[in-house]
């Protein structure tokens, strides 16, 4: 199997720093990549979609954050799929268990799931095994 590469979008420093200690200790995990917004990740995103390699296999994207939030960077990122030459899961983690997020996110395709934080080392050893 292939290094798996992640990209973390979320604001929350400490959650950002909390993830990537708990993928460092996931064996299959290549790279991590961190970003605060949903803008910066797609400006990366564009820069690289014709390298596959620079770009993630899971996205793990927060739903509140300042400049683009997760809904917004999802309406862009729909857009962009076809032109990208790899297949990208999408992981919505919120602490937000409104419904309305919920019955939001399930009407995007593009979002495998919605995760209430935090996620723990066995949440990410079940989304890796949905890759293999």
């Amino acid at each position: 199997m292939e290094p798996i590469n992640v990209f973390i979008i979320d604001d929350d420093d400490i959650y950002q720093f909390t993830m990537g200690v708990t993928l460092k200790n996931v064996p299959e995990i290549g790279s991590t990549s961190t970003f605060s917004d949903g803008a910066e990740a797609l400006e990366h995103i564009i820069a690289n979609q014709n390298t596959p390699d620079a770009l993630p296999d899971i996205i793990f994207l927060d739903i509140n954050m300042p400049v683009m939030d997760g809904f917004q960077f999802m309406e862009e990122f729909v857009d962009l799929l076809p032109k990208l030459k790899k297949t990208i899961k999408v992981y919505l983690v919120s602490s937000s268990i409104d419904p309305k997020d919920i019955k939001k996110a399930k009407r995007i395709n593009a979002i495998s799931d919605y995760l209430v934080k935090p996620l723990k080392a066995n949440d990410i050893k079940e989304i890796l095994s949905q890759l293999t």
